[in-house]
C-alpha cells in the first residue's frame, strides 16, 4: 500500500486524474462552487498542510483501509462503492459535527465532486496497489481549490 507505483501505474493515474479533474472542473464552475479567486499567503505552506489534512489522513482511511488489494476480494466494485459512499457521507458528518462553517460540504455539487475525486482516488489505489498517487492527487486538487478557485480557509470552515 505504501510502495511507490511503477511507470505504468503512474500512467493510469495521470489518465484517471485528468478525467476526474476535468469533470470536477466542469461541475464546479457550472454550479458556482469553483470560481477564479486567487488566495494570498504562503502557497507552499498551504500545499504542505493540505497534503497532511485532508489528503494523507483521508486517503489512509478511505482508500488505504477500505480499498482492497487486487485479488483480495471477488467483489472489488462493491467494496469500493461502499467505501466511496462512506467517504461522501463523511463530508456531511464533518460539516454537521466538526466544521460549522462548512455548509458548502452539504451542497449536492460539492458532494458530487467529492464523490468523483473519491472514485478517482479509489481507482488509483486499486490499480496501482499504492496509496501515494491518491494522496498526491487529492492534495493537488484541494490545494488548487484553496489557492486559486475560491476554496474556504480553515478559519472559514471552523465558522
Amino acid at each position: 500500500m505504501l510502495r511507490w507505483p511503477g511507470l505504468r501505474g503512474w500512467g493510469f493515474c495521470l489518465l484517471i486524474g485528468g478525467l476526474v479533474a476535468t469533470t470536477v472542473a466542469g461541475v464546479g464552475f457550472a454550479s458556482g462552487i469553483l470560481k477564479w479567486e486567487p488566495a494570498s499567503g504562503n502557497l507552499p505552506l498551504l500545499f504542505l498542510s493540505v497534503l497532511v489534512v485532508p489528503a494523507f489522513t483521508e486517503e489512509l482511511f478511505f482508500r488505504g483501509l477500505l480499498v482492497p488489494e487486487r485479488g483480495e476480494t471477488q467483489r472489488p466494485v462493491l467494496i469500493i462503492a461502499v467505501g466511496l459512499a462512506v467517504f461522501v457521507l463523511w463530508h456531511v458528518v464533518e460539516a454537521k459535527l466538526f466544521l460549522p462553517g462548512a455548509t458548502l460540504f452539504l451542497e449536492p455539487a460539492f458532494l458530487l465532486c467529492a464523490g468523483l475525486i473519491g472514485l478517482g482516488c479509489a481507482l488509483m489505489r486499486y490499480l496501482t496497489g499504492s496509496l501515494w498517487p491518491a494522496v498526491l492527487f487529492h492534495a493537488v486538487l484541494v490545494w488548487a481549490w484553496k489557492a486559486y478557485l475560491g476554496g474556504p480557509s480553515l478559519a472559514e470552515l471552523m465558522g
